[in-house]
């Protein structure tokens, strides 16, 4: 398993989609499905921590770049990069595992694709409640 990794550059095994690390190691060929339910849980909650990062970065920058001369709230950014930690931490860890257990339970594979596009999904589903202030109306 590991001299498979060593001939990849990390760039290139992102960008194949090819993150999850395998339980066995007779995959063949450019086979990136995921079958063990700890593959497929691993793999959206990869990406669902990847792309909370991605979705909470640029608010870090900008305000440590707006807020950095008010006494108080200059450390806000610390609380939003925890907010982008802990969210995936504690939340996408239960979805990621009740996503992996309905496709083990069906006894499907899950493509690495489709790992991504739920790790992703889960990351919007908060950014557009978190926008639309649903959980205010209540």
């Amino acid at each position: 398993m590991q001299g498979r990794y060593s001939e990849f550059g990390l760039f290139q095994q992102i960008l194949s989609l090819n993150l999850v690390p395998r339980k066995n190691g007779n995959n063949t060929g450019n086979d990136t499905s995921l079958s063990d339910f700890s593959e497929m849980w691993y793999g959206v909650f990869l990406w669902a921590v990847v792309s909370s990062l991605v979705f909470h970065l640029p608010a870090v920058l900008l305000a440590l770049a707006t807020l950095r001369q008010h006494k108080m709230a200059r450390f806000m950014p610390i609380a939003i990069l925890l907010m982008a930690i802990m969210g995936p931490v504690c939340g996408g860890v239960l979805t990621s595992a009740a996503i992996a257990g309905v496709y083990k339970a069906a006894g499907k594979r899950m493509m690495s694709f489709e790992a991504l596009v739920f790790g992703v999904g889960q990351s919007f589903c908060v950014l557009v409640i978190s926008f639309l202030r649903v959980l205010a109306t209540l």
